[in-house]
């Protein structure tokens, strides 16, 4: 793992981080905040147009992470660099966003491994050189969805689980459906193996018994459209899964909504994997 850039920040130390990744054969890039004395891992995944800065930078996180001894670490969204023609229109699903799937449609399929890098290889191993076992998942929008599921497709990785504003039942929305086709052709089996409604409701238990936390704001353009948490939340009650849904009215999608509730979210993740 390459060190590009370490600065000093709430006692703790907030890297950048470059290294070739064996999954997706190209450079990927990802942030670690590491607090002065670092008890669990909490992952979190960004949205689209995103990159491993954004969070990092916007959503001042690393102050409370530092108290609570939370390591955050922000991966990158997509896979970069390629050469696919399209690669760089990601606000247009399907041609570059990296959805946290693995494609298994050419152009798509050499490159975008998105889970298999995070789940096999980049997750491992920064436990791996942290020494941190426990590890909570949470994200945004499609970071959101992959959070969502992510979680429920490897029981037993993560501790605990939240999300702002996900896309929480692609299958039903117009970027789902775009990237779905697009990376994973027409087959609505494998849609529904990587959408976070259809995913719970195949739980026979509830997987998170102490709860998912998930923030929504009422303002958000996108919320009618595309991301459906009464889906989710729907799901969740046929499964007896604990769902905490918050609607905040005058909120929108961006990341002073993330910032205004980030901390809620570090404090969920802290009770279960911290104590």
């Amino acid at each position: 793992m390459q060190i590009l850039s370490e600065h000093l920040a709430f006692g703790g130390r907030q890297r950048f981080y470059q290294h070739d990744s064996a999954e997706t054969g190209l450079p990927m890039r990802f942030a670690l905040f590491l607090p002065p004395a670092p008890r669990a891992l909490l992952v979190f995944l960004a949205g689209l147009t995103c990159t491993e800065e954004t969070f990092t930078m916007k959503a001042g996180a690393q102050r409370l992470a530092a108290e609570l001894g939370l390591a955050l670490l922000m991966p990158d969204t997509s896979p970069r660099g390629a050469g696919i023609p399209g690669e760089s229109e990601s606000w247009d699903f399907g041609v570059g966003a990296g959805f946290y799937l693995d494609a298994t449609r050419q152009p798509w399929a050499s490159h975008w491994r998105m889970e298999s890098w995070l789940m096999n290889e980049l997750i491992p191993q920064v436990q791996r050189e942290t020494g941190l076992t426990r590890t909570g998942l949470f994200g945004h929008s499609m970071g959101g969805h992959g959070a969502l599921t992510l979680a429920l497709r490897h029981p037993g990785r993560f501790g605990s689980l939240s999300a702002f504003a996900p896309i929480a039942a692609p299958m039903q929305c117009p970027w789902g459906q775009k990237a779905f086709s697009g990376y994973l052709g027409d087959d609505r089996a494998a849609w529904a193996a990587h959408d976070a409604s259809a995913l719970m409701q195949a739980q026979t238990t509830p997987p998170y018994p102490r709860g998912i936390l998930i923030d929504q704001g009422l303002a958000d353009k996108f919320l009618a459209e595309q991301l459906h948490p009464e889906a989710f939340e729907a799901a969740c009650a046929a499964v007896g899964q604990p769902l905490t849904l918050r609607r905040h009215a005058g909120y929108d999608h961006g990341y002073y909504f993330i910032a205004s509730f980030v901390d809620d979210h570090l404090r969920h993740h802290a009770k279960t994997l911290v104590g």
